[in-house]
């Protein structure tokens, strides 16, 4: 048999074929392909293997080993045969520390496949059965972080094994920043890791973003514009908060290569903990507020963005909001303070952007556009609030094309379009206010009486 198709047996009770980074595999093998090339690479390009091994909770060091195979057969199991394909790990690793071993179970999907809940139940029986530590599912299925899993599984088997998910473009941001960043050291390993991302880049790669809502989504868009009453169960509304989720994990991705920097989601910590409860949280916001909202943090951004997408009024909002400066007194002098933050946009950008002023107690909340308060700045006054100087700011842009908000991939090419857009031309030149530091009081030395 020839090397590149050899299964080995593994001083680990497995039997398995070597990740290789050119395996050799049927064209339409694509999970075989995928697999064995990204797997070969963690073990190939350190600094990779620690990025991604890291954003599981392991650490990894200069001394830590990881050997990885691909189609994976256990004792006693038959290694070929169409029923035992489907029953047979796409992979696994084993880390070793020098001072502990770590082994995962690994099965991926491409393109449009996603993962099946009986397949993965029986993954986590087998990796408890052979004494696995986890299992890592990969496809084109997006969730907030590692810990959450795009299928919903009993908690009783996650006990003692862990349960894992990376999406493929998240593998591939990952990649793409460490050689934008000239974060690999070694020439050769900088080579491989750019080949690698060369390949899962390409159409053929079966690798895909998120690049449209859920089936029902026209449909709900509709009911919302008549003000239909939602049930949080329905799979309408859990399938729609599903996919925003998805979306918004693939925004931070897209966001990581244009600031080059690592880009969060915010969520609360019960939310981290427990993304049943977030998807149930967020069904029930959207049933009550017929809007789906997000807020996504740029490391050292004066604030994080919002977004907001209304599905009663069919408008996707992009916005910061930040506290007007204590130390200016009049409304002039702090409209001018934020409007000189943001420079002039090309082609009429100034009148995409909008600046609400919010005040305390019970004054009116008023906005206009950015052109306007470049103008003139008291404009951002009427009768009743002219002697109330904002408070703070809400800066945002919109996309209000009400048609494509309903269709299922313009809504998504609108959204992708306006936040990158957004941070771009506002977010990332706003600062926000910090007091000064206070000044040392001397006291006056009282002068003596002729």
């Amino acid at each position: 048999m020839p090397l590149a198709n050899r299964i080995e047996q593994t001083s680990h009770g497995f039997k398995g074929e070597p990740a290789r980074l050119i395996p050799s595999v049927a064209d339409n093998a694509l999970e075989r392909r995928g697999v064995s090339i990204l797997l070969s690479a963690l073990t190939a390009v350190h600094e990779y293997r620690k990025v991604m091994l890291e954003s599981l909770g392991h650490r990894v060091g200069q001394r830590a080993r990881l050997e990885a195979w691909t189609e994976v057969v256990f004792p006693d199991e038959k290694s070929r045969g169409k029923k035992n394909d489907d029953r047979r790990p796409d992979g696994a690793i084993v880390l070793n520390t020098g001072k502990k071993t770590w082994k995962a179970l690994v099965e991926a999907k491409v393109n449009n496949a996603e993962l099946d809940e009986q397949q993965l139940l029986d993954y986590l029986r087998r990796a408890r059965t052979h004494g696995f530590d986890a299992v890592i599912t990969i496809s084109n299925q997006f969730t907030a972080l590692p810990e959450h899993h795009p299928v919903a599984v009993d908690g009783r088997l996650t006990q003692s094994v862990s349960l894992y998910h990376w999406s493929w473009t998240y593998l591939l941001t990952q990649a793409e920043l460490l050689l934008e960043s000239e974060g690999i050291e070694d020439a050769d390993q900088h080579y491989i890791l750019g080949e690698v991302v060369a390949y899962f880049d390409s159409d053929k790669s079966g690798v895909k973003g998120f690049t449209e809502m859920n089936a029902e989504w026209g449909d709900l868009v509709q009911r919302c514009r008549s003000d239909a009453r939602l049930n949080r169960t329905a799979d309408e509304v859990v399938n729609t908060v599903s996919s925003w989720h998805q979306e918004q994990r693939e925004l931070c991705l897209k966001l990581w290569p244009l600031v080059r920097a690592r880009v969060d989601l915010k969520l609360p910590r019960a939310h981290k903990r427990d993304p049943k409860k977030r998807l149930a949280d967020d069904c029930v916001a959207l049933c009550n507020d017929k809007r789906l909202t997000s807020q996504i943090v740029v490391p050292h951004a004066a604030a994080p963005m919002e977004i907001v997408a209304d599905l009663n009024r069919r408008v996707i909002t992009c916005e910061m909001t930040l506290d007007a400066p204590a130390d200016r007194k009049s409304t002039k002098a702090r409209v001018n303070w934020l409007t000189r933050q943001i420079p002039v946009g090309e082609d009429g950008g100034d009148a995409r952007v909008w600046i609400q002023a919010r005040r305390r107690g019970g004054s009116a909340e008023t906005a206009k556009t950015l052109s306007a308060l470049r103008d003139d700045p008291i404009a951002i006054d009427d009768d009743s609030t002219a002697n109330t100087p904002p408070t703070s700011f809400v800066i945002w842009m919109e996309a209000d094309d009400a048609r494509a908000f309903g269709g299922k991939r313009k809504f998504v090419e609108q959204l992708e379009a306006l936040v990158p857009t957004f941070y771009e031309h506002v977010g990332q030149h706003l600062k926000a206010w910090v007091p000064p530091a206070p000044k040392v009081k001397r006291e006056v030395e009282e002068e003596p009486e002729a």
